[in-house]
């Protein structure tokens, strides 16, 4: 007889994803209504500075321990990687449609499937490759090379996901070394010390609403990360990915009331195709751990 195994609670999983997704639409469309008033350096650098604001407990607490040394290092690598993923990516934020750069972000699922490959040896059957054929197909259909102009904020997004690959591989070797928090909070003052001698060089007056809209960003981004975290507790990956595509059509959504950029089927297509292939991994490879789980079980 065949053993019931509990996926975990679905609907709280799929209930936090959808907050989730709503957090990061918020950020993406307060960067996009701050535009290029602020320069990129000093948008990013008082962004992550109000991260660490929030971050202070943790830091505190981490700081009072000690950080292992050993991986000190890793958190400096971590810390710079992520510098350039959130220069380039604010700057593609305020260039090109918001539903754009979601689109283009989804792609950051795929390199880490090529880089688990190329950098931890991870294996890569055919049901991988398959996905990353159709996801990367699915990119060229958001970009359209040939058809739309491909503009510096297009490179800059693709280039930001390649970066936002790097430091989640940084990430997953210092997961073993500290604490889920203490990774987030490290990376906040990595990052915010970074941006601190760019954002001096290029600094300009700002306004108290610009501090708003930012400290929002901030807040808004800290949100989707908690969201995300407590939707990955709750129900398997292969239940949460799929609801990622949501996060498209608001993009969309925002865009076309708010920015009044055309909605661009091609663009849902695209994400579509590359939110698709990479739940089906997720679902095939989740079925695969129940599969190995029950026959360890004897089941």
């Amino acid at each position: 007889m065949e053993r019931f195994v509990d996926l975990g609670r679905p609907r709280e999983g799929i209930f936090w994803m959808v907050l989730s997704g709503l957090s990061f639409v918020t950020v993406n469309g307060t960067v996009r209504y701050l535009g290029t008033d602020l320069p990129v350096a000093q948008s990013a650098f008082l962004r992550f500075a109000f991260g660490v604001v929030i971050l202070l407990p943790v830091l505190g607490s981490l700081l009072r321990q000690g950080v292992p040394r050993q991986s000190l290092r890793l958190f400096g690598w971590r810390g710079l990687v992520h510098s350039v993923a959130v220069l380039l990516w604010f700057y593609a934020m305020a260039r090109i449609p918001v539903a754009q750069v979601t689109a283009i972000g989804y792609l950051n699922p795929v390199l880490m499937i090529l880089a688990g490959a190329l950098v931890f040896g991870e294996a890569l059957p055919l049901r991988k490759v398959i996905a990353v054929a159709v996801a990367l197909l699915g990119a060229v259909v958001v970009l359209r090379p040939g058809v739309q102009v491909l503009t510096a904020g297009h490179y800059a997004q693709i280039g930001a996901s390649v970066c936002f690959c790097g430091s989640y591989l940084l990430a997953k070797k210092l997961s073993a070394m500290a604490s889920a928090s203490q990774v987030v909070a490290m990376m906040s003052l990595t990052v915010t010390l970074a941006l601190a001698p760019l954002a001096w060089w290029v600094w300009v007056p700002v306004s108290g609403a610009q501090l708003g809209w930012l400290a929002l960003v901030a807040c808004g981004a800290t949100a989707g990360h908690y969201c995300m975290t407590r939707a990955f507790k709750a129900a398997p990956i292969a239940v949460t990915q799929p609801v990622t595509f949501l996060q498209l059509v608001w993009a969309s959504l925002l865009g076309a009331l708010v920015f009044h950029e055309a909605v661009d089927g091609f663009v849902l297509l695209g994400g579509a195709m590359i939110i698709a292939a990479i739940s089906w991994v997720s679902w095939r490879d989740a079925a695969e751990a129940q599969r190995a789980s029950q026959l360890g079980l004897g089941v």
